[in-house]
């Protein structure tokens, strides 16, 4: 019994290893502050352990720890607890390094497109950062969001709507869309 804990814990010890950036990175475009998305990431990765039979025997481990990071920002959004969306300071955020094929990756004003991206309502926000960040599928979305594909394509098409109005991201934003 101790042994298959152990393995357990090693799997998941090297899942986290893996995640810990990516895991930050999307907490902290959900809540726009570094703090908060480490707590985020962190409060997901408890309900992600408690759950690690399940999550590691899933198709797809990192569509089920997204699912339950969405799930922990929403309870977090209802209980209407004040999100700073405008961070001043993210020099502490854990970085990637940069895709060069990522058109956002290489965004000029990094601060405008946060910025931007804060003053989306939050399930537009979860719908551009799935989309756009994260690179999912509508249907993937769909799931990590617990909504229809439908409501997926609405929020995304108002989201980024809104971030085209926003002078600084002009260019930035893609002009067609996601087929």
């Amino acid at each position: 019994m101790g042994d298959a804990k152990q393995v357990r814990d090693e799997e998941f010890r090297r899942f986290v290893i893996g995640r810990w950036a990516g895991l930050v990175r999307t907490a902290f475009l959900l809540t726009g502050d570094r703090y908060a998305a480490e707590d985020l990431a962190q409060s997901t990765l408890e309900r992600t352990y408690t759950a690690w039979r399940r999550v590691s025997a899933a198709d797809e481990p990192d569509a089920y720890v997204r699912r339950i990071m969405i799930n922990a920002h929403a309870r977090r959004h209802r209980r209407r607890l004040k999100e700073f969306l405008a961070p001043k300071d993210d020099s502490g955020l854990v970085r990637e390094p940069v895709d060069t094929a990522d058109p956002m990756a290489r965004a000029d004003d990094r601060d405008a497109l946060l910025e931007a991206l804060a003053q989306l309502p939050a399930r537009q926000r979860e719908a551009v950062v799935l989309r756009y960040w994260e690179d999912l599928t509508e249907t993937q979305t769909a799931r990590a969001m617990g909504c229809s594909v439908g409501t997926v394509k609405s929020n995304t098409a108002k989201g980024i709507a809104k971030l085209r109005d926003v002078p600084a991201l002009a260019e930035a934003v893609p002009q067609g869309g996601r087929k």
